[in-house]
């Protein structure tokens, strides 16, 4: 079969079965046809024939034949990287629907940045409460990377910014608050308690930050612009809230920005120590967003209800 370009979307739409996406996620976790048609209870020649199938609705291979089995080829690994995502939110959909016929429950998937976790671990706090039986899933990440799970259908909320969207009209945002910020760093650093410090005393430290153009990276490059400071040289940059723990454990030498609550949080529990900078330093407000003109689910209107009383 030569293949020369990908089939359509509405080609795909009405020539795939979800059986036939089961049997992708079958091949990939058994390794072999035999042991695929087994999975999904059907012969092997009905396997052999469903393959085909599905390769001739895609319009391209999925699978190399070798002489160990069928292996997936790049387009087979994205195709069920995907067939496992629909199955999940066929999953979720019979879940919801479960919770609504049961007048309870129900589940809330829900993005959040790193300063607005507590925001949100609160407001989940009190909903849960009300709704014991509600299953949540929280997504931690960027304002980009959250906004385009907003786009594919993915979150019912995010609580994070619009302003890093080339198309912030896009979407509907309850405004929160501002997010004052804190330089933390390891609790062994050489000034961990020296009080009123000032940006040029840090300057001569390594510094974890923001990957470029994000709000906090942008922050701190505007506050050594404003004290005609040259911004740190070879920093390490990333978006993980995680990875920077580890980092500042790691190296006492290191410093870093971060949301307040969540840089108090870690300084209470020892992992970190909060850095006495005299100059306030506050990031663009955050707020809770959704895909303008999209109706929320019951359970996202609760949460929504919730932070807005936050």
């Amino acid at each position: 079969m030569v293949i020369t370009m990908l089939a359509s979307l509405p080609a795909l739409v009405s020539r795939l079965r979800l059986k036939q996406l089961r049997l992708l996620i079958a091949l990939d976790e058994q390794g072999s046809l035999h042991k695929a048609a087994e999975a999904v209870a059907i012969s092997q020649p009905g396997a052999t024939k469903a393959l085909n199938e599905i390769e001739s609705a895609f319009g391209t291979r999925l699978f190399a034949r070798t002489s160990q089995g069928l292996e997936a080829n790049d387009l087979g690994r994205c195709a069920i990287r995907y067939a496992r995502l629909i199955h999940s939110d066929l999953a979720h959909l019979r879940e919801e629907m479960l919770g609504i016929l049961q007048g309870q429950g129900g589940r809330l998937v829900v993005g959040v940045i790193m300063g607005a976790v507590p925001h949100l671990t609160r407001a989940l706090s009190r909903l849960r409460a009300r709704q014991p039986e509600l299953s949540v899933e929280i997504v931690e990440d960027t304002s980009a990377r959250l906004l385009s799970l907003i786009d594919q259908g993915r979150l019912d909320l995010a609580i994070c910014r619009t302003s890093v969207s080339r198309r912030p009209d896009d979407y509907d945002c309850l405004s929160l608050h501002d997010e004052q910020l804190k330089v933390v760093a390891n609790p062994a650093h050489p000034l961990a308690t020296t009080p009123g410090l000032s940006l040029a005393q840090l300057a001569a430290y390594s510094w974890v930050v923001f990957p470029a153009n994000m709000p906090m990276r942008l922050v701190l490059e505007r506050a050594f612009s404003d004290a005609e400071l040259e911004f740190p040289r070879y920093p390490l940059e990333t978006a993980s809230t995680f990875a920077t723990l580890m980092l500042l454990q790691e190296d006492p030498h290191l410093v870093a920005l971060m949301p307040r609550e969540t840089a108090q949080s870690a300084a209470r529990s020892g992992q970190l120590a909060c850095l006495e900078l005299a100059q306030v330093l506050r990031s663009e407000p955050y707020g809770v967003i959704s895909r303008r003109g999209s109706p929320l689910s019951s359970p996202a209107r609760l949460l929504l209800e919730e932070l807005r009383t936050s």
